[in-house]
């Protein structure tokens, strides 16, 4: 297999004497969707947040596309290309519609391909487009997720890391996102898609990691992590 995109290697987040990570290690190659399972508390959302330079990384090592970022602020591995749509989607309530898109591409010059990924978000969100001069923070939690979404993909991402997406959402909701996300994927977006949701991740991934109280307990490929005992008793609830 050629090069990872992303290389996260040993990877370590304390708060204070609390250690929340414990040396996790893991890949993602171009074009791939990885899904990250596990409870809540299990260390996924603080692994992202750390990965996007959001949070200060303990020690260990991350390399995006060939580059160490370990220690790089959350703008500038933006600016590298890797783009977080966080748990929660935190859209910017009293911006309108529009203008939380505007957020997502400020670091962007590119006219032609800024209106280009606008287009393509529009036709996957038709809702975003009707909404456009609606204030976020009246939307729903699926349109608001939608939001999220969208605005972290105009960053023109090679890496978009999807933090809980199903969260919070109506289940009809939830399907339309998924089908979204395979779509973000089908135009060569690499995915690590966060979930509690461990069947629903792991049915739209290709290889995925298992995290348990800050560390990685079992890794492969979704098809053999959705058939393994241990996954199916703790999360698909049989």
């Amino acid at each position: 297999m050629s090069e990872a995109l992303l290389s996260v290697e040993n990877l370590c987040v304390s708060y204070g004497p609390i250690q929340a990570v414990k040396n996790i290690s893991l890949q993602v190659f171009k074009g791939e969707i990885v899904s990250i399972i596990g409870s809540n508390g299990a260390g996924k959302t603080t692994s992202m947040q750390a990965i996007s330079g959001l949070i200060p990384i303990k020690s260990g090592k991350v390399i995006f596309k060939g580059r160490d970022i370990t220690h790089l602020k959350g703008h500038q591995i933006l600016k590298h290309g890797l783009a977080q749509s966080p748990e929660g989607r935190m859209v910017f309530p009293n911006l309108t519609v529009a203008e939380n898109l505007e957020m997502g591409h400020y670091t962007r010059s590119d006219l032609v391909g800024i209106k280009r990924d606008k287009e393509f978000i529009f036709d996957l969100f038709p809702k975003l487009k009707a909404r456009s001069f609606q204030l976020a923070g009246t939307l729903s939690g699926g349109e608001q997720q939608m939001l999220a979404i969208g605005r972290s993909y105009l960053s023109a991402p090679d890496l978009l890391i999807l933090d809980e997406p199903s969260l919070g959402i109506a289940p009809i909701l939830v399907q339309n996102i998924m089908e979204a996300i395979a779509t973000i994927n089908r135009e060569g977006k690499s995915i690590i898609l966060v979930e509690q949701n461990a069947h629903l991740a792991l049915k739209k991934s290709k290889r995925g990691y298992v995290l348990v109280n800050g560390e990685i307990t079992l890794q492969g490929e979704s098809s053999c992590l959705l058939s393994n005992d241990q996954v199916k008793k703790a999360y698909l609830g049989f």
